[in-house]
């Protein structure tokens, strides 16, 4: 707009001043016009273009059109042309001062979110890297997944180095999981065998203490019993598989397992050889006497039966045990009858709570009532127990009919877990994924307590073995890792102990021990997985080797803790201490001191750090407070400074002595060494210029007083007693007699010219005075002396009164420019 008005007045003020030239310039806006249309075909062919940020730079200012302005503004992707033409645009074109603007600032927030991922990149990078080393197994799986979710967000943005080094984080991080979810696992079924153990033997307790309380007119089922023994032993087997067992645990279990194969072997005797038994027992009803071959065969059979003892001798094995000769069974003896009735109180209580379990179907709860009872029955005698012996045959009944039925129905369970096993094992599958489907269904297997048919026990095992085949050379690989670690482990060990079998601790570097200690520490743990029944050796051994090591370690750590509580003290101490420099160089020499130090415990070396550190905080801070307080006290003198330096900067050269003089005195008497630098410079300059200005004006007042005694000296009129007491003594030393030399030696020294008339005197003057010895007027006293020298003379050794008035004027011109410095 104003070059639109400047142009417009600069073509009235033409057009007034030519009005005969109007015709002849009507033409130029047309071609003016042509001009910006050519200018802006040219700009937009270059636009549409691929130009450059330069040229586009240019086109965002020199546009014709704010349209091609604004467009070429809107390309820009340069941050220095953004800038520039921001610089430019700014006052001048607000469309495109906006359109810079607003690019400049999405190219600040875009670098600002790509720092923040960079940031973020880093972040979770390292904190992957300290999961994978971490001891904090908490919600360890949960962690990494969060750190994943982090991942996905920002990994497009990541470099590949920023990508490997994550992703091998989380691989390590997959790993710990991996050997973690394996060993929670481990423990999870070695639990589940410990249970399944202890249900055996409850199992097998409590069916002998079934047997135990069998009433002996009836036997047990031989079908059942058998079933029972193979499938106890089918589920021992299992539950003691790959597991360690207890000596006492195990020696429980085969001594229940043996009782009942005994009880079982001579119901099964009995079973076969009934008949004979039976025949053999009539013969004591009969009206003969057995024959002694009757009675050995009846010894044989008792002998081979071999009823175990502690259990009810069956009454069909009486008659037999008569006619082989043996004694019956020996009876219990009597016992207290109140307390008999209490038992039998309590036994009732106990078959009642059965009752009720059997009738809401809850086997569990009913064996173990069941259990009780049985143990309660066996405390009763004879008399009191008859009377619940056909109640506990009859809940024995069902209880046994539960079982069956619960057998029932797990059954076809049990055949479609077969099923699914054989269909595995034909599978082609990830070995990892197909044994812990193995483990899934020999878990559900064990669910269901197992299976009393043999022959659909052995296809289960058989389809398992079958499944588990392909697996066994993977984890034989996986078990040769574990070898190498172990391996690697007994190597760290070896290492250890010969560094100290050969460490010589009274010449140790104990930094590289420490480093040596830190260093097994951390292999070992990389060393990882091993087998844990292998390890424990090796661990044994690596920790009484760690144990060896550490002894010395900590010794010296304690005795450079001890030195350094001594430092704490010692800077404590000196927190009061004065002079303060002294102290503040003793907290120096502390602190040299405290890093020649060697190595301690890294808490107790924090604690005493922080200590000697707040000790130190102190010292410096008393000098702070000095600092302070001097800058304060320097703050005051100089706001009191400021009254002399307001006066003095009122002084010019143009002042008189009466308003320099006591403004001089005011700036002499402050005291500089409160002053700050600054101030304290000022002042001093004030005080030179002030003195400089005081010596310009005593020096005229002297040239003034001189030249007055010239000119009265040129009329005759020169008193003694106005001129200077010394110049009588200067007047007697001068040689120079002539008026005329004296004024040219008078402008030599003054520097000034003398006339054309006289230049070939003054030559010959200053080659005399080269010769002499005085050419040089670079000492300012000697120059006042010598002009000194030369108006005593003038005006005390007669030379004056011989002098024009000419020559006077010249005289005094040449002082007049007299400046010494």
């Amino acid at each position: 707009m104003a070059a639109f008005i400047q142009k417009l007045f600069r073509s009235r003020k033409t057009t007034e001043a030519t009005p005969k030239q109007r015709k002849a310039t009507q033409p130029e806006p047309v071609e003016q016009e042509d001009t910006r249309t050519d200018r802006r075909e040219e700009q937009l062919k270059t636009l549409e273009s691929e130009p450059s940020q330069d040229v586009l730079a240019k086109l965002a200012i020199e546009g014709v059109t704010a349209d091609i302005r604004q467009s070429a503004a809107g390309r820009l992707t340069d941050e220095a042309s953004l800038q520039e033409v921001q610089k430019q645009a700014k006052g001048r074109d607000k469309g495109v001062y906006q359109i810079v603007k607003l690019a400049l600032q999405q190219r600040r927030e875009e670098q600002a979110r790509l720092d923040s991922i960079s940031q973020t990149i880093a972040t979770l990078t390292r904190h992957a890297q300290d999961q994978a080393k971490s001891d904090d197994t908490k919600l360890y799986e949960a962690r990494l997944d969060a750190l994943l979710k982090q991942w996905t967000d920002v990994e497009e943005h990541a470099t590949p180095e920023q990508t490997q080094a994550f992703l091998e984080a989380v691989h390590r991080c997959k790993e710990r999981i991996a050997a973690l979810q394996s060993a929670a696992e481990d423990e999870k079924r070695q639990d589940e065998q410990r249970l399944q153990r202890r249900e055996t033997l409850d199992l097998l307790t409590r069916t002998l203490d079934e047997l135990k309380a069998q009433p002996p007119e009836t036997l047990p089922s031989l079908a059942s019993l058998d079933a029972l023994q193979k499938t106890q032993e089918n589920r021992w087997l299992e539950a003691t598989r790959d597991t360690t067992v207890e000596k006492q645990e195990q020696k429980s279990y085969e001594t229940a397992m043996l009782a009942l194969r005994n009880y079982l072997s001579s119901v099964r005797r009995i079973t076969q050889d009934r008949d004979t038994i039976v025949e053999l027992g009539a013969l004591l009803e009969g009206e003969g006497d057995p024959t002694d071959e009757q009675r050995a065969q009846a010894k044989n059979l008792v002998a081979e039966i071999n009823w175990p003892e502690g259990y009810p001798t069956p009454t069909l094995l009486e008659p037999l045990r008569k006619l082989a000769g043996k004694p019956k069974a020996p009876t219990q003896p009597r016992v207290d009858q109140e307390q008999q009735k209490s038992l039998a109180n309590r036994l009732e209580v106990d078959l009642n709570k059965l009752e009720n379990a059997l009738e809401a179907k809850q086997l569990k709860e009913s064996k173990q009532l069941f259990k009780t009872a049985q143990q309660h029955f066996r405390d009763l005698d004879q008399r009191h127990a008859k009377p619940f012996q056909a109640r506990m045959q009859l809940l024995n009944g069902q209880l046994r009919e539960l079982s069956d039925w619960q057998g029932f129905a797990t059954e076809p369970k049990q055949i479609a877990l077969c099923e699914q096993m054989e269909y595995l094992a034909e599978q082609p599958m990830d070995p990892e994924a197909k044994a812990e489907r193995i483990k899934e269904l020999q878990n559900e297997w064990r669910d269901l307590g197992g299976s009393s048919d043999r022959t659909l026990w052995s296809r289960f095992k058989a389809a398992s073995d079958k499944a588990y085949e392909p697996c066994k050379a993977y984890f034989s690989a996986k078990s040769g890792l574990k070898q190498a670690n172990l391996e690697k482990r007994s190597a760290i060990c070896e290492q250890l102990e010969s560094f100290l079998n050969n460490a010589d601790w009274s010449s140790i570097d104990w930094k590289a021990a420490e480093r040596i200690h830190q260093t097994a520490r951390q292999e070992w743990k990389e060393a990882w997985p091993v087998e844990f029944r292998d390890n424990r050796a090796v661990q044994k051994r690596f920790d009484e080797l760690l144990k060896r090591l550490e002894a010395p370690l900590d010794e010296e750590r304690r005795k450079n803790e001890t030195l350094k509580q001594a430092i704490v003290e010692k800077a404590e101490a000196l927190v009061d201490h004065e002079p303060l420099q002294e102290a503040m160089n003793q907290a120096k020499a502390l602190q040299g001191d405290w890093q020649a130090i060697g190595i301690t415990r890294h808490r107790e070396d924090r604690k005493m750090w922080q200590a000697f550190r707040k000790a130190c905080d102190q010292i410096f801070a008393r000098r702070d407070a000095e600092r302070t307080e001097q800058q304060q006290a320097s703050r005051a003198a100089d706001e009191s400074a400021q009254a002399g330096l307001h006066q003095a900067s009122g002084l010019s050269a143009d002042s008189d002595e009466q308003a320099i003089t006591p403004a001089l005195t005011m700036l002499r008497e402050i005291d500089a060494s409160a002053l700050s630098k600054g101030v304290r410079e000022q002042v001093q300059q004030e005080k030179q210029r002030l003195n400089q200005i005081l010596s310009t004006l005593k020096l005229r007042a002297k040239m003034a007083s001189w030249q007055s005694l010239v000119m009265a000296a040129t009329t005759g009129e020169t008193a003694n007693e106005s001129v200077p007491k010394h110049w009588a003594a200067l007047a007697q030393t001068s040689d120079t007699s002539d008026p005329v030399e004296l004024v040219i030696r008078a402008e030599i020294l003054c520097g000034v010219p003398s006339p054309e008339a006289d230049q070939q005197r003054r030559m010959e003057i200053q080659v005399q005075r080269l010769a002499d010895g005085m050419g040089s007027a670079d000492n300012d006293n000697d120059q006042m002396q010598d002009v000194e020298t030369l108006l005593a003379n003038w005006c005390l050794g007669g030379i004056g009164k011989d002098a024009n008035t000419e020559l006077a004027e010249r005289l005094n011109k040449a002082l007049a420019n007299l400046n010494p410095a």
